[in-house]
């Protein structure tokens, strides 16, 4: 019984230990998502302006002829960027962006697509190597805190294999967009080639009804459609981080509660075994006293 009460006793040591820790690292997820959330919005109104000003020479040009505007008839070849991060401990934020990349994956295959991965975060990197899959780009190290040149150098090179005859012909993106600190979805858009559609403008999407444009409007597209992709890409980074932290805290939270719940569990069950030994010394004294007057009494 004594064995029993000290390996309860070392259980709950254990668990209090790594209640402590996953409290830390709630607590540290918490203040971290506040400053990724001031990111995001910081992020918007260059991202909205860029969309506007490409937005705007289109809308004034003829004829759109641009590189990375023209879908080809036949794509052989589609990059998937997998967005993931660079640490664990936050639930299943990073098995279901690869679950939503295989998909994205088995429906490129079905119209007779390749799919070309580039990964973002180690955690998806090492997916990745211990499936023996090779990858045609990786990043890693700022999962948790982009900053805008890394997308720049991310978009860089997507940008470059797809104007490469001989690289891709589409660009996806498969990321997790950030709703509420409760909430985070598992997002897949295509980014490149650009979708140009035709809409009725509204006081919110109205452009100015004339553009000049110096040289041209081809050099202004050449100069600002990387731009935008780089646009793109960071508001894919910003969101993801921002849902990390919150997949982090709210897995972190629920770590927290079940160590709790394990000591107040293995606390009674030492408070019975304690009881239950208590039950047996006083029966073994009760049970010697009375075999000693049992025994005086005999002599008498």
């Amino acid at each position: 019984m004594g064995a029993q009460l000290r390996l309860l006793r070392r259980r709950i040591s254990s668990v209090k230990s790594t209640a402590k820790i996953t409290r830390a690292q709630e607590l540290i997820a918490s203040s971290r998502i506040v400053k990724a959330q001031q990111r995001m919005q910081a992020a918007l109104p260059y991202e909205r302006e860029i969309t506007r000003a490409v937005t705007g020479v289109v809308s004034n040009t003829v004829a759109v002829t641009h590189p990375l505007t023209v879908a080809k008839e036949n794509p052989v070849k589609a990059g998937v960027l997998i967005v993931t991060s660079d640490r664990g401990f936050c639930g299943g934020f990073n098995a279901n962006v690869l679950r939503e990349a295989e998909a994205l994956k088995g429906l490129l295959k079905s119209r007779g697509v390749e799919a070309v991965p580039f990964v973002v975060g180690r955690k998806g990197i090492t997916w990745h190597s211990f499936r023996g899959r090779t990858t045609a780009g990786e990043w890693d190290g700022f999962s948790d805190n982009p900053s805008y040149l890394n997308a720049k150098d991310i978009a860089s090179t997507l940008i470059d294999s797809f104007k490469d005859d001989n690289g891709i012909d589409e660009i996806h993106i498969v990321s997790t967009e950030f709703v509420s600190m409760l909430t985070q979805d598992v997002v897949v858009k295509r980014v490149l080639p650009l979708e140009v559609e035709e809409a009725e403008a509204t006081e919110a999407t109205a452009i100015p009804p004339y553009f000049e444009f110096e040289p041209s409007a081809d050099e202004v597209l050449e100069t600002l459609l990387p731009r935008y992709v780089e646009s793109r890409i960071f508001s894919a980074l910003l969101q993801s981080a921002a849902s990390e932290h919150a997949a982090r805290r709210r897995a972190m939270k629920s770590a927290t509660d079940n160590a709790n719940e394990l000591v107040r569990v293995f606390t009674q069950e030492m408070n019975k075994a304690r009881q239950a030994e208590i039950t047996q010394e006083i029966s073994e004294i009760v049970g010697g006293a009375n075999a000693l007057a049992d025994a005086a009494a005999g002599k008498e």
